[in-house]
């Protein structure tokens, strides 16, 4: 089931490119079709998953013996979650309109690619398997920003790899050093989370957790090395900001948790607290500049900076409460982190989404080009206010029940923090508020008298998110019980 998650979209790539005179509709309904696989095949493994805290349902074949490298693949209830989550947002982004520009058959064909490294990376359990999936995910992002992107499309694109191929090439560097510290010389996963190799380690440990903290930092992306971010976004067709905000930044919070805090738990435990420092700064850092963009895309992409951090500070304070003994302070912070990773790739996968259907009808993201657009688009104003209030955390939609836990995880060992923190919470509400008050009501000009509402496949796509983000708010247990089992076993 795993490898035909993995396998069944990189298949549909290939044959995608075969597809070159076929019509934009069923080009893509097949790659829809496609892409919707692996989350029907991942829902399965989710019914068989047991839920013991370990990695289960792994599927393994030799693959460099001699430098101790396997195919090997796997979850636990973090993996598991998440993947599940990407392949949706995969399957909605892949169905959602946007400009193919007379090349649909090579857009979807690196979107199926996209989906099936970006899978790759949460399931592999071997780190040189997951560096090679986590390098490849930058290939097909760069194309889909720099060919079917607008403005300085190709400049966004080329500024995303560069940077992200530079955090990427300081964390090989750190694997190098996990892996040599092993013996017998092994990447495997799981055999690093119970050796912690660099353990006592004195210098090298030190060296090779901030060479994982620099690379993964860049990748998720906290302050100072998050300035990529908002030109891609902003550049970026709707639907590739969607899978960059909701699955790949994943990618580098997801690796602070199974690398950084599995695999090295004594040095996150010692250097918690300035990561839990820059954290911080990036939650009030990310809303303050956010609320201060009069673009749309630039926005929300700041929140993207802005919760991002709230993931980290929960992955910090659960390093320091594993050194501190206190197992539900640990529980809480980590559990929390994880589901802010979900309920942000829903939440603002679907904030993407939407100002890609603006863009298709007013072709400006700038917030002061539009107004009163509730009284012509009902269905599209649903949804932004649904999103963004999900987005500043009001109870009883995914966000709150996120950050909720990660702030009294956080309280429990940095009281301090958690209340500066706080003050992100405070100033999204604002952003997103006035976001809603000067794009959605108020007088509706003349220019927009004629606006479409969403249609039918943009009102279904996002639905599917929407309903997800209302459902974990009101019943968050059924998310919970997988993710609870992984966090309480770390650091045991």
């Amino acid at each position: 089931m795993l490898t035909a998650s993995i396998f069944v979209p990189l298949a549909g790539a290939i044959a995608m490119l075969a597809m070159r005179r076929a019509d934009a509709q069923t080009q893509r309904r097949i790659a829809t079709s496609i892409a919707t696989v692996p989350l029907l095949l991942l829902l399965i493994v989710w019914t068989r998953f047991e839920g013991s805290g370990g990695f289960e349902l792994i599927e393994h074949a030799p693959w460099i013996p001699s430098l101790g490298v396997a195919y090997k693949l796997g979850v636990d209830g973090m993996s598991l979650v998440l993947a599940v989550m990407s392949a949706l947002i995969f399957a909605a982004s892949t169905a959602y309109p946007a400009d193919l520009r007379g090349r649909g058959h090579e857009y979807f064909a690196w979107m199926l690619f996209l989906e099936a490294v970006s899978l790759g990376v949460f399931l592999a359990l071997d780190l040189f398997l997951f560096y090679v999936f986590f390098d490849l995910s930058l290939v097909g992002m760069y194309f889909l920003i720099g060919v079917w992107g607008h403005g300085n499309a190709r400049r966004a694109a080329l500024k995303f790899f560069i940077y992200t191929l530079a955090g990427s090439l300081v964390m090989l560097l750190a694997i190098l050093a996990l892996y040599l510290a092993t013996d017998p010389r092994t990447f495997d996963i799981p055999t690093l989370i119970a050796s912690q190799p660099l353990a006592d380690s004195g210098l090298i440990g030190v060296l090779a957790f901030w060479g994982f903290a620099i690379g993964l930092g860049v990748k998720t992306p906290l302050v100072p090395v998050h300035t990529w971010l908002p030109p891609a976004h902003v550049d970026a067709p709707a639907p590739a900001s969607a899978i960059l905000a909701g699955v790949l930044l994943k990618l580098g919070t997801y690796g602070f948790i199974r690398i950084m805090l599995q695999m090295m738990g004594e040095q996150y435990q010692r250097f918690a607290f300035p990561i839990a420092v820059v954290a911080v700064v990036s939650i009030v850092y990310g809303a303050l500049v956010a609320l201060g963009q009069p673009n749309l895309k630039r926005r929300i992409a700041y929140t993207s900076v802005n919760h991002m951090g709230y993931t980290i500070l929960g992955v910090s304070a659960g390093a320091a409460a594993i050194g501190l003994g206190d197992r539900d302070a640990q529980t809480l912070a980590l559990t929390g982190a994880v589901v802010e990773m979900v309920a942000h790739g829903l939440i603002t996968g679907a904030l993407f989404l939407i100002s890609g259907s603006i863009w298709q009808r007013g072709e400006s993201y700038e917030i002061d080009d539009y107004s009163g657009l509730a009284a012509r688009a009902p269905r599209m104003t649903a949804a932004a206010v649904v999103a963004s209030f999900a987005s500043l955390g009001l109870p009883g939609l995914a966000g709150f029940i996120a950050e909720f836990q990660i702030f009294v995880g956080t309280f429990a060992v940095y009281p301090w923090l958690a209340g500066i923190g706080l003050i992100g919470i405070v100033i999204t509400a604002a952003l997103f508020l006035q976001l809603l008050q000067r794009m959605f009501l108020g007088e509706l000009p003349d220019r927009w008298s004629d606006w479409p509402d969403l249609g039918r496949v943009e009102t279904a796509s996002l639905a599917v998110l929407l309903v997800l983000v209302v459902a974990i708010g009101v019943y968050p247990r059924w998310l919970l019980s997988p993710i609870e089992a992984a966090t309480r076993a770390m650091g045991a």
